[in-house]
C-alpha cells in the first residue's frame, strides 16, 4: 500500500491550500478516508482528525474548528483524496496525514486508531 500526500506548504492567514493524497495498493473505493494533523514537535498521541469521508462521498466528518473552512472530497476513479483548506489560520499549522480505514464511516467521529494505512505527511505552515 502506498499513500502519498502533496500540496502542503506555506500560506498567509486567510489564504488557501489544497492537499492531495494519492493511494495505490488497496481498493480505494471501498475505504473510509481521512485527513489528520499533528503539530510539529508533538508525538503521535497529539494527532487529531481533521476530516473524514465515507467510501461513496455520501457522508463526511469535520473537526469543529475547521467546519465551514475545509472541504474534503475524493475521486474514486483516480484514487485520490483531497482537502481544500480556505481561510487558513496560524493554528492550522501542522503536519497533515492522509489515512485509510476499511471499516464503514462512523457518524460523528473519526477515530485515529481505526485507520490502518498512513502516508508520510505533508507540512502546512500558516503565518499571521
Amino acid at each position: 500500500v502506498q499513500i502519498v500526500e502533496s500540496g502542503g506548504g506555506s500560506a498567509q492567514a486567510g489564504g488557501s491550500l489544497r492537499l492531495s493524497c494519492s493511494v495505490s495498493g488497496l481498493p480505494f473505493h471501498e475505504y473510509t478516508m481521512g485527513w489528520f494533523r499533528q503539530p510539529l514537535g508533538k508525538g503521535r498521541e497529539s494527532r487529531e482528525a481533521v476530516s473524514c469521508i465515507s467510501y461513496d462521498s455520501g457522508s463526511a466528518y469535520y473537526l469543529d474548528s475547521v467546519e465551514g473552512r475545509f472541504t474534503i472530497s475524493r475521486d474514486n476513479e483516480k484514487n485520490v483524496l483531497y482537502l481544500q483548506m480556505n481561510s487558513l489560520k496560524p493554528e492550522d499549522t501542522a503536519m497533515y496525514y492522509c489515512a485509510a480505514d476499511i471499516r464503514p464511516f462512523l457518524y460523528g467521529a473519526c477515530p485515529v486508531g481505526n485507520f490502518d494505512y498512513w502516508g508520510q505527511g505533508t507540512q502546512v505552515t500558516v503565518s499571521s
